[in-house]
């Protein structure tokens, strides 16, 4: 039996995870949960094989629990789960230590094939993925300032590439203007910067834009 936590803050993803999962025999769901900060606690206190995991939680990057899992070496496998596009954070997840990654509009299928996958001690690696990590393999990254920043500032520096508002980053990312502001303003340190204009060329020199 395969038992699975499903971290998601969004009901009707965590009910349609369920919906797919307990379709199948040897799969049991033995929690849901909607905030990062929980699953550690649960993770004592519970036995489990697998998390699927969120990369947007409202209370912490899932690239952040990610990492807290994998340093507390229980040898819990991670699947992350996303709304957004394998190019954009999957690299970054799978250097964490994810197992897998996955889109939300995947298929069921793929899904449960992904789990199975990892389940044997192999990483789900689409063909798209594999490509990326390639590319990063074979691209000398040392100079680039970004790779200093955390992963939630990473994807705050990506909104503000695409030329997003602090209204519509912290709408799409689920923080508040504030929080964003913090965020900009010690993005802008770190890469010492001085506007969003700058930032956006950045961005763009670095083709990061890519990753939208």
């Amino acid at each position: 039996m395969i038992r699975i936590l499903i971290v998601d803050d969004h009901i009707l993803i965590r009910e349609g995870l369920k919906k797919i999962l307990l379709a199948t025999d040897d799969i049991e769901i033995v929690g849901e949960l909607g905030e990062g900060e929980e699953v550690i606690g649960f993770l004592k206190d519970t036995y489990c094989d697998l998390v699927i995991l969120d990369v947007n939680l409202p209370d912490i990057n899932g690239l952040d629990v990610l990492k807290k899992i994998k340093a507390a070496e229980s040898g819990i496998r991670v699947l992350m789960l996303s709304i957004f596009p394998e190019e954009r954070f999957a690299v970054r997840a799978i250097r964490a230590g994810a197992m897998g990654y996955l889109t939300k509009d995947s298929a069921p299928g793929e899904l449960i094939g992904a789990i199975r996958k990892i389940m044997s001690g192999n990483r789900y690696i689409t063909e798209t993925l594999a490509e990326s990590l390639a590319e990063v393999v074979d691209s000398n990254l040392d100079d680039d300032t970004h790779k200093i920043l955390s992963d939630r500032e990473f994807q705050v520096l990506l909104a503000i590439g695409r030329g997003l508002s602090l209204r519509e980053i912290s709408d799409e990312l689920e923080l508040s203007q504030s929080t964003v502001h913090t965020y900009k303003n010690r993005i802008l340190k770190k890469l010492k910067l001085d506007s969003a204009a700058h930032l956006i060329r950045y961005v763009i020199s670095h083709n990061l834009s890519d990753q939208n």
